[in-house]
């Protein structure tokens, strides 16, 4: 089963390259820009190294601590929680705190997270998912705060500018994404160094994003508001406003999902004998043409709409599920994995697009996050009493099937009282890359 997951892999690098749309906009020739956006993505992409380096072994090392199951699920959920229930608060921390701070603290807490799975200690590694869980909420909070601060309002930059940066970093992290696999896969197999020898090529990359934010960017801070009334504006504007309601349903839905899925891909195919280190490498590339597939999708001669794509990534994925619901020949369920990812691919852009044009209306789309509280707190309660059997998997992916039916609705019914709704179009001067910044 080697070749499979190699040959998906050329292919689908391959594929991302030939459907990569043209850049539209020209690189700004500012020598200050430049300054700033390297000294931007010399704290940032370190980071994003770290944080794709301790996801492809991460089963493998606690099934290696002789843990049953049902403990590497808690150990799961663990980190499943905290990052959702820590998310709905952390643009508030963020601006709190200090941008600046807040991205060392998220490198120092990551850094201690990979640290603990040296350990053997339940109770240890259990404390090193939720430290994984809060320091990866920040990553994805606190980096992109500040870099736009620092961008408009100390250096005084175009905002047209900022899609050139943000265009980058997407493409510095799908090719971070598929080298981390491959990295993980050399280290803990061709060198035979173990499954924790990924985390611990980790924390280097935390230490120098961690180090050079800290000497080398200057701190800035948010609008200080309460969290109540931030929250309760929130819940609010999404009990008011039915698009943001669907919206969230669908993005609740979807990443429960997903949660599930990132416990069980694991179990599902190292029985398999395919080499994991690879074959996340194969999901990033199946992500990453996911994505090229959208831009190419939106931009192009068929200016696909978002609004419609939205349902038609979810069906992707339903499609998947059922595969992966049956006793199919072991092949089936790579394949199907990476038609997964390749519906997340095209999900997550259209999810961005379309929630990042609902916040220009109001709070109805921040409240939105208020639905994953519910559905991922559910699902790290219920992760560590799934069955363990092979039987008992493809049910699991069975149910995960009914829930993306009932998101594939909600999707439909975003479709149906949009119909005219101009704000969630794509207009006549296409996608900008901020539409689609996360």
């Amino acid at each position: 089963m080697f070749l499979l997951p190699c040959s998906a892999l050329g292919l689908l690098l391959l594929t991302c390259l030939a459907l990569e749309p043209p850049p539209r906009h020209p690189s700004p020739s500012n020598p200050a820009f430049r300054c700033f956006q390297w000294e931007f993505l010399l704290g940032y992409l370190p980071a994003l190294a770290a944080d794709w380096l301790q996801g492809p072994l991460l089963f493998q090392l606690l099934q290696s601590r002789g843990f049953l199951r049902s403990q590497i699920a808690a150990l799961y959920s663990c980190g499943f929680a905290s990052n959702v229930a820590f998310g709905l608060v952390s643009g508030v921390f963020v601006d709190r705190l200090g941008r600046k701070k807040s991205c060392v603290l998220s490198s120092g807490l990551c850094s201690m997270s990979c640290l603990l799975q040296l350990s053997q200690d339940f109770l240890a590694l259990a404390a090193g998912r939720v430290l994984a869980g809060l320091g990866t909420s920040l990553l994805f909070s606190a980096f992109e705060s500040w870099y736009i601060h620092e961008h408009l309002e100390r250096h005084d930059f175009p905002a047209e500018w900022i899609p050139n940066t943000f265009s980058r970093v997407a493409l510095w992290n799908s090719g971070l994404a598929v080298a981390a696999g491959l990295v993980a896969e050399l280290v803990a197999e061709g060198l035979a160094l173990g499954p924790v020898a990924p985390f611990l090529v980790a924390v280097p990359f935390l230490a120098l994003s961690g180090i050079f934010a800290g000497k080398n960017w200057e701190e800035n801070y948010g609008k200080s508001r309460p969290c109540g009334k931030a929250c309760g504006e929130g819940i609010r504007g999404l009990l008011s406003d039915p698009r943001a309601l669907l919206l969230g349903l669908v993005q609740a839905l979807m990443e429960s999902i997903l949660l599930i899925f990132a416990f069980l891909w694991t179990p599902v195919l190292e029985p398999q004998g395919i080499p994991l280190g690879i074959a996340f490498s194969g999901f990033m590339a199946a992500s990453a043409a996911g994505s090229a597939l959208f831009r190419r999708g939106v931009s192009g001669r068929l200016r696909l709409q978002p609004l419609r794509l939205l349902p038609g990534s979810v069906l992707l994925l339903e499609l998947a599920l059922l595969v992966l619901a049956l006793p199919l020949y072991p092949p089936g369920d790579f394949l199907a994995v990476l038609v997964l990812q390749l519906s997340c691919g095209i999900y997550f852009p259209t999810m961005a697009f379309l929630r990042r044009r609902l916040e220009c209306g109001g709070d109805a789309a921040r409240g939105a996050r208020w639905l994953r509280l519910p559905l991922g707190l559910g699902v790290s309660l219920v992760l560590p009493a799934l069955p363990g059997d092979p039987a008992g998997t493809r049910r699991v992916f069975g149910a995960a099937a009914l829930a993306a039916l009932v998101a594939l609705g909600a999707a439909g019914g975003i479709l149906g009282i949009t119909h005219g709704d101009e704000g969630l179009r794509l207009g006549d001067e296409g996608l900008l890359e901020e539409d689609t910044g996360e």
